[in-house]
């Protein structure tokens, strides 16, 4: 019977302030998708990531929506997104009954291929039928090769949603994530590096653009002195309620980026000597906000499952999770197109999802708590590691061993 307390993998971290803003909401009454705090947090938000404009709306899924919607994307329309992804990314593209196609990972960053997307592209020009929008995400605080990518996208004119939602407070380049595309989106979910307990927003340098997500997501009402209504419009702005919850998260965002960093440090020094493990790389000149500490175990090296692992975890009151099924795996899309980053070998996500693992990384974890998940995965991986060294000993000289 395990008596400690529950690990979780990454749990709401309050900074304190996030009541001085709530009473402010209580205080004047606004406590509607209206109010100082949601005007504040869009502008605070804005400046943060160096864009000319944020909107706030009820979920990241709502955001992805929206800048869908405001490139055009109808039904019958073509979509591309990477398929090493929460189904979130996607789902918006069937709202607006669109086809997907899915994008494979590469090795260096595990997001989206540029060989794949490029192969995909080509194929697609070569029918006429270029997609309306690429969805490029981000994974678990690590950019993607976005220099690649977008001079991919800009060589066929395919504008790139830049799915954000892991990843706020990351950069690549000395530019934050989530501003590289046309339309940047992030996810305040109550797992994220800062939440609002729900919600999301859409970032961009194209303010006519940002006008019109903030209609779509008001309902679509028209310029009139009644209610008319045009287009379909949508419910989806966040609460001045929860706007004043951000607001306070955003103030602590780059103390949460470097304890998450830290975390990933102190995994790293006390694990990255077992063999069978590796960690997620972190490509040049970005700095991931490591949201999640992830790796991978290797199959070749140890006969503990992704699967095994996570129970003996779950045994020891930690909790673990495995890396995301690709999108084209899912029983949903079983039909969807997919690219291979190399058409020769097996796909790159197929080969996360198989071998890896997410271990707590959340910014409230104590010390205490870290060496319990560390001392835990040495017990877990070490004997396996031992066994093997005795062999290689035994292979290079048997006189060796004692």
């Amino acid at each position: 019977m395990v008596n400690s307390e529950r690990i979780l993998l990454s749990s709401p971290h309050m900074s304190g302030n996030e009541q001085k803003y709530i009473q402010e909401a209580f205080d004047s009454n606004w406590i509607a998708p209206l109010g100082s705090n949601v005007t504040n947090f869009e502008k605070e938000l804005a400046q943060y990531t160096n864009s000319k404009g944020a909107s706030l709306a009820s979920s990241g899924t709502a955001a992805i929506h929206l800048a869908l919607a405001c490139l055009g994307v109808e039904k019958g329309d073509s979509v591309f997104c990477s398929s090493f992804t929460f189904i979130a990314s996607a789902n918006p593209a069937l709202y607006l009954g669109a086809e997907l196609t899915f994008i494979d990972s590469e090795p260096n960053s595990w997001n989206m291929s540029p060989q794949a997307l490029e192969r995909a592209l080509f194929d697609a020009s070569l029918e006429t039928r270029l997609p309306k929008a690429i969805i490029v995400v981000n994974l678990y605080g690590q950019s993607a090769d976005m220099d690649a990518l977008l001079s991919i996208s800009n060589l066929f004119g395919v504008p790139i949603i830049e799915d954000a939602a892991e990843s706020l407070g990351a950069e690549y380049k000395n530019k934050k994530s989530g501003t590289f595309g046309k339309i940047g989106i992030y996810s305040f979910n109550g797992n994220k590096i800062i939440t609002t307990s729900g919600g999301g927003a859409l970032v961009s340098d194209d303010e006519e653009l940002l006008d019109k997500a903030f209609f779509l997501a008001t309902q679509a009402k028209d310029a009139a002195p009644y209610y008319q209504h045009s287009l379909v419009g949508y419910n989806y702005r966040m609460s001045n309620v929860l706007a004043g919850i951000g607001r306070a998260q955003l103030e602590v965002l780059d103390e949460r980026v470097e304890k998450r960093r830290e975390t990933f440090q102190n995994y790293y020094r006390e694990l990255n000597s077992i063999e069978e493990i590796h960690f997620m790389p972190e490509i040049e000149q970005s700095k991931s906000n490591r949201w999640l500490t992830t790796l991978v175990i290797d199959p070749f090296m140890t006969k503990v499952t992704p699967f095994e692992f996570m129970d003996k975890m779950n045994q020891a009151n930690i909790e673990t999770r495995l890396l995301w099924k690709p999108l084209h795996m899912q029983p949903l899309f079983k039909y969807t197109k997919f690219y291979k980053h190399n058409e020769r070998t097996t796909a790159v996500s197929e080969l996360l999802f198989k071998m890896g693992i997410c271990i707590p990384s959340g910014s409230n974890m104590t010390e205490e708590e870290q060496v319990r998940v560390i001392e835990e995965m040495k017990k877990i991986l070490a004997p396996e590691t031992q066994v093997q060294l005795l062999w290689k000993k035994v292979q290079v000289n048997p006189l060796l061993v004692d």
